[in-house]
């Protein structure tokens, strides 16, 4: 077995035997089943792998609620919090054996704590056995598993839905390796002119149970194992991360889900904010899925949806409802929380948030399923409308169409790509007409302030079209797509508002009218022209996201002019407006919403967010990749590893360069910090898309940076020793040895991080292209020994690629 099989699996139940291990029956020497994925040692318990597993992976998963230490087993901690936090008072941590004991003692009346969903009793005693408490690999599974199931265990039972039940595999899948081209001709063969259909392979798709079990990771055909080598102990003392004892809020066992974004609690001028995070909203009854069926069948008018299409039970919508606002709505907040009801909206939006939801609870049928459906409604609807204008079109149109764009997109196969890309001149034309028309609609209230409904859809189609802006801003990093939208086009539009304010609900009208007088939100132009003059600006995490998305698409610009025009004033203009989008981080509009994601990050996670493409902006003003980007398109693996090697000449030495690769280390710092482990498994669901999209180009340079600092016949000076060294350190001996140099470490290390546990598709794309990419800077490396022996270096092609990675 690979090791990185071996590392995700499940862990067997109490007193159960792996099917691949002889039984033996010995009542001296207990069968040692057990093997560690790092050297040769085995053991009897599971328990004692896991313990023993963290001193290769340095892990220290037991965590003091006091202070900032953290330690590598229970007792250590216990030992501690005597020790050290006895004189402070308060209530001592109790012992596992007093735990149990206190348990034993408890009235037989009081029931037992609820597990979570899914998991077996068994399971969790496995888990738990010796140490009383849960290691980073099981502590990641229970939260995956929670953040799946939990958020309806308050729900009752729902009825199940008016029409019969799916024909599909409801059988989920922890690993998506990539979402599968076959749906794309299976499920669009529904689809009537003007939607084409068109050939691919079929991919298949790893499947497991929807328990929270873990993904067995492999990369499939192509014969790399996903295997994530340790990490040192790291003490790097980081200030960012000072903050970190707020527990998982999602989480059943917070003191093992690592930390939370706290909530600044600061306060602007004026009438205090409320700290409301509004519920998911969710299917009560009956009669409302009997509404949403309804809706269904009044948008589908050629009668051609029903014949095929299934909705979901009553308690899969929730659930599908319940992980996209949960883990997807606050990295793109254009949808109302609190004005989102299931039964009224429009089918096909509904659907098509449905079908996000359904990727974030790993149930890649259904997510296809409900993504084809409403775009087979949004088409009919554009077909038959009479005369059709973009400045007619409903905003519900704009977000149903924008959201199966970003699933289409990401999902790691060139048809929906290709898909997407027809239809983002009809996006923007609507953009275009809605601003046009919101623009009149403000000036027909001259000056006069608008009722909180009247806000609430002024603010809605704010919050779209500045959506659609960040996401054509996220394929042009992607793919190197022309932007289908000018910064232009917004002007004198106001930028989104504070999340308080978005979060607000209908019946707060008089908190919400408050708030307004107190808030000055300041035109997308004022911004811009702010940051251009060296000015910060203060405005809302949402507006930070969309003005890095502007300074961004700005860099592009720049890069993309004649030699001639690419001048070093514009290019300092560049770097002062980012130096002022930075320095706007520290007046930015305080947010009091609680949001109940685990990630390494203090404020909203659009802050975190807009950094990771703040990185990779500054990044590009001194290396461009487009070649990588244009193979991209294409999902092509090799192609794309091919287009990486043959990017080295790009990447030159010099004390710029060292600002880049400072970008570079922070990125990998940030999952070192937390263990690469536990990020990999819990940052598909946590994080945003951004992240692994934004680190594609920052990797790729530091990977080629590394091989330069390994190869180049000039001898590296102190500050680029300095920093290979910082990025040595956060590796041990053994796992460089084994990989080989640093920089195909780094390379194997990110591709096997970001395909663990997959949500869209192009991230498993990604990581097995870095994978490739680490054998080939290996296999070059092999041929330049053969060029000192008089052979000739072979050229960095697909087909050598391919030969390199076997």
């Amino acid at each position: 077995m690979p090791a990185a099989s071996a590392s995700t699996t499940l862990l067997p139940a109490a007193g159960s035997a792996s099917p691949s291990i002889s039984r033996k029956s010995s009542a001296s020497a207990p069968e040692k089943k057990y093997k560690c994925q790092f050297c040769n040692r085995a053991f009897s318990r599971s328990e004692h792998r896991s313990r023993h597993e963290r001193s290769h992976t340095k892990e220290r998963p037991f965590k003091c609620l006091k202070c900032r230490s953290t330690f590598v087993r229970r007792d250590l901690l216990l030992r501690h919090d005597r020790t050290v936090h006895a004189k402070d008072g308060g209530v001592p941590l109790q012992s596992d054996t007093k735990r149990r004991s206190n348990a034993s003692k408890q009235s037989p009346e009081v029931a037992p704590p609820k597990l979570p969903m899914g998991m077996e009793q068994a399971t969790i005693e496995q888990m738990s056995a010796d140490d009383g408490f849960f290691g980073v690999e099981e502590a990641a599974m229970l939260m995956t598993n929670f953040q799946q199931k939990a958020a309806m265990s308050t729900q009752g039972s729902m009825p199940e839905p008016i029409l019969a039940e799916p024909s599909y595999s409801q059988a989920g899948s922890m690993t998506l390796p990539q979402m599968a081209p076959a749906h794309w001709d299976t499920m669009e063969s529904m689809m009537p002119h003007p939607m084409a259909k068109s050939q691919s392979t079929s991919s298949q798709s790893t499947a497991t149970g929807h328990d929270g079990r873990l993904p067995q990771s492999s990369a499939g055909g192509m014969g790399i194992h996903n295997q994530l080598p340790p990490l040192m102990e790291q003490q790097f003392g980081n200030p960012s991360l000072s903050a970190l004892g707020t527990p998982g809020a999602l989480s059943p066992f917070p003191s093992m889900m690592g930390p939370v974004s706290p909530v600044d609690y600061r306060r602007s001028p004026g009438p205090p904010q409320v700290c409301t995070m509004p519920k998911p909203p969710q299917v009560e009854s009956e009669e409302q899925i009997a509404s949403i069926l309804q809706n269904i069948k009044h948008c589908d008018s050629e009668g051609a949806l029903l014949d095929t299409f299934r909705l979901p039970h009553g308690d899969d919508l929730n659930r599908y409802l319940s992980t996209y606002f949960n883990l997807f709505h606050h990295h793109l907040p254009f949808l109302h929380p609190s004005s989102f009801n299931p039964a009224h909206v429009s089918a096909p939006l509904l659907l098509s948030v449905l079908s996000v939801g359904a990727l974030y609870a790993f149930e890649q049928d259904s997510a296809y399923m409900l993504h084809i459906g409403s775009k087979l409604l949004i088409n009919q609807f554009l077909v038959n409308k009479e005369n059709f204008s973009s400045r007619k079109c409903p905003i519900w149109a704009m977000q149903a169409t924008l959201l199966n764009m970003i699933f289409a997109s990401w999902s790691g196969d060139p048809k929906g790509l290709e898909w997407a890309c027809s239809v983002k001149s009809l996006v923007a034309n609507m953009v275009a007409g809605n601003r046009y028309e919101l623009k009149l609609r403000s000036e027909a209230r001259q000056g006069a302030q608008s009722t909180h409904q009247e806000w609430i859809e002024d603010e809605s189609c704010r919050r779209t079209y500045y959506a659609v802006y960040i996401f054509f801003g996220l394929l042009t990093m992607t793919y190197n797509h022309t932007p289908a939208i000018s910064f232009n086009e917004f002007d004198t539009l106001e930028l989104p508002s504070s999340e308080t304010l978005w979060a607000l609900d209908v019946d707060q009208s008089a908190v919400w009218y408050e708030s307004m007088k107190a808030t000055n939100i300041i035109t997308f132009q004022e911004s811009h022209c702010n940051l251009f003059q060296g000015e910060p600006a203060r405005y809302s995490a949402f507006a930070t996201r969309v003005m890095i998305n502007a300074l961004f698409l700005e860099v592009w610009y720049h890069k993309r002019c004649p030699e001639a025009l690419q001048d070093v004033v514009t290019e300092y203009k560049l770097r002062l407006a980012l130096e002022s989008w930075e320095r706007s981080l520290d007046i930015c509009e305080p947010e009091t919403v609680v949001v109940q994601l685990s990630a390494p990050h203090r404020g909203h996670p659009l802050i975190f967010n807009a950094m990771a493409v703040y990185r990779n902006t500054t990044a590009r003003l001194m290396v461009d990749l487009k070649s990588v980007q244009e193979a991209l398109r294409y999902h092509d693996p090799y192609e794309v590893a091919a287009a990486m090697t043959n990017a080295r000449d790009k990447v030159k030495r010099s004390p710029e360069m060292l600002k880049v690769v400072q970008a570079c280390f922070d990125c990998v710092e940030v999952a070192a910090v937390h263990g690469i482990r536990w990020v990999a498994r819990t940052s598909a669901t946590n994080w945003s898309i951004e992240h692994p999209l934004c680190g594609l180009d920052l990797m790729v340079i530091l990977t080629l940076w590394l091989w330069r600092i390994e190869h180049d016949d000039e001898v590296p000076n102190p500050e680029e020793m300095a920093m290979y060294d910082k990025l040595r350190n956060l590796f041990d001996d053994d796992s460089v040895d084994m990989f080989g140099k640093l920089s195909s470490m780094v390379a194997r290390v990110w591709g096997s991080m970001i395909d663990e546990v997959v949500v869209w598709g192009i991230t498993k794309l990604m990581g097995e292209s870095f994978k490739l990419h680490a054998q080939a800077l290996s296999g070059y490396e092999n041929s330049m020994l053969g060029q000192d022996q008089g052979h000739s270096v072979p050229a960095m092609t697909s087909h050598n690629l391919a030969v390199a990675a076997y």
